[in-house]
């Protein structure tokens, strides 16, 4: 088969239309596997390619926001999605809103307009072994493909339901009422912040906790498929020291300034390397993201906190990227499949789009025998991919862009500045980065 030919993207959603978007405009021919209207997945209900959930599913427009700079990128590059968004808008504020069916009909169209895409309607129960594959399934593949996709990522590294702890930014946490220090090992050394409460503190954001508003479950979704990993609120529910014997538990650990163990703690562990993102140990939570806010505020040292990700629980197929990638999305143990969208562990269309985006570069660049290196992790894109291929394998979770996972800048700035600066370094090293690959 001839190099240029060689491409299969499976999945018709945002990221495996955005990956043949890419490849189609710079010469190399490519067919989509989608398996509407055959099978549905339990989220979908149009038969149309790019299907979205509800209409502002693509969030902010402000480049001062983490994912408006995203879709700014992504618009240098030349996303078809962000296209077919800007063509569908509907008025809301200074939120990207379309119409959902108008935009997927967009996108539809234009990739049918192209001579290098062809489309195949229908399943796709193993992934081919002898082609160029994108895998671009998105967080409901199919159970016989995720059998598959299984067989050749090693099951442990195939993971069916998110439970996913709160992650606050750093400049927001008040050190002065917190500690680091390991169980049984204080000091410097310590792995962890520890906010510690007192009894009555404790009581009271207990009884919060308890009474707060749930998120509802998708219809498709089992609250006993999480047992494993029980939302902090429901261990609440089970006894007033569940907490104190769980997560919270504050046994070998002991507050500087009073010499004494905390009646329970709260633990944040770094997220990334650069200590600028800090997760809330034991935290998935299935609350409202209001009340998560109000309520972990709640929190000695807290008080202020700014939420990078809010914790959640709810059905999503991704795979342990940091373990199986590389920065090109390709299998380290199979370079000729690689993986777009949800599935490589980001959260959100845009960023799936980003990863979709990033996969038909890559891709293209190896079939045209050029090189090819990730964008720079001054950029939106680039700091993505750097997260989703060199976090903790252990911890590794799906994640939304946020500033938390760029650089820190060069001087600190007003926080209300702080946006702006991180828009216009990203943009410059982006455009830089995209002369290689227009």
């Amino acid at each position: 088969m001839n190099l240029r030919t060689a491409i299969i993207i499976i999945g018709g959603g945002l990221a495996g239309c955005e990956a043949a978007w890419q490849l189609a405009r710079r010469g190399v021919t490519v067919t989509i596997h989608e398996m509407k209207p055959s099978v549905f997945s339990p989220a979908h209900r149009s038969p149309l390619l790019a299907e979205l959930v509800c209409s502002n599913s693509l969030r902010s427009s402000r480049i001062e926001s983490a994912v408006g700079l995203l879709k700014e990128e992504l618009r240098l590059a030349g996303s078809l999605i962000m296209e077919a968004a800007e063509a569908t808008r509907v008025p809301a504020g200074t939120a990207l809103a379309v119409d959902r069916e108008k935009f997927s009909r967009y996108v539809e169209l234009k990739l049918a307009s192209s001579k290098n895409i062809s489309l195949i309607r229908g399943e796709v129960t193993s992934v081919p072994r002898n082609s160029t594959v994108i895998i671009a399934t998105g967080p409901l593949t199919s159970d016989i493909l995720s059998q598959d996709i299984a067989s050749i990522t090693g099951s442990d590294y195939l993971y069916f339901y998110d439970a996913i702890s709160p992650v606050i930014e750093a400049h927001s946490i008040n050190l002065s009422k917190i500690f680091w220090a390991s169980r049984y090992t204080a000091g410097i050394d310590g792995d962890y912040l520890n906010c510690p409460m007192t009894r009555q503190h404790y009581e009271h954001f207990l009884n919060e906790l308890i009474h707060a508003r749930e998120a509802p479950l998708h219809h498709f979704e089992d609250r006993k498929c999480f047992e494993g990993c029980l939302p902090v609120e429901v261990l609440a529910r089970r006894g007033i020291d569940t907490l104190r014997y769980g997560p919270m538990k504050p046994v070998g650990l002991t507050v500087p300034w009073t010499g004494i163990r905390p009646h329970a703690v709260v633990q944040l562990r770094k997220e990334n390397r650069t200590a600028s993102l800090f997760n809330m140990v034991g935290f998935q939570t299935k609350l409202l993201w209001s009340e998560q806010k109000r309520i972990f505020r709640l929190i000695p040292g807290l008080e202020n906190a700014e939420f990078a990700r809010y914790g959640s629980i709810h059905r999503n197929t991704f795979i342990n990227a940091p373990a199986l990638l590389n920065d090109a999305l390709q299998l380290k143990t199979h370079d000729t499949i690689y993986f777009a969208g949800q599935i490589t562990g980001v959260e959100g269309y845009v960023e799936s789009t980003a990863m979709g985006l990033l996969a038909g570069l890559s891709a293209a660049s190896r079939i045209m025998g050029k090189s090819y290196e990730p964008p720079p992790d001054t950029s939106a894109v680039g700091a993505l991919i750097k997260y989703i291929t060199t976090s903790e394998v252990a911890t590794f979770q799906p994640m939304n862009v946020t500033f938390g996972l760029f650089p820190p800048l060069a001087e600190r700035v007003h926080r209300h500045k702080r946006g702006e600066q991180y828009a216009e370094r990203a943009v410059n090293s982006f455009n830089e980065w995209l002369k290689n690959y227009i």
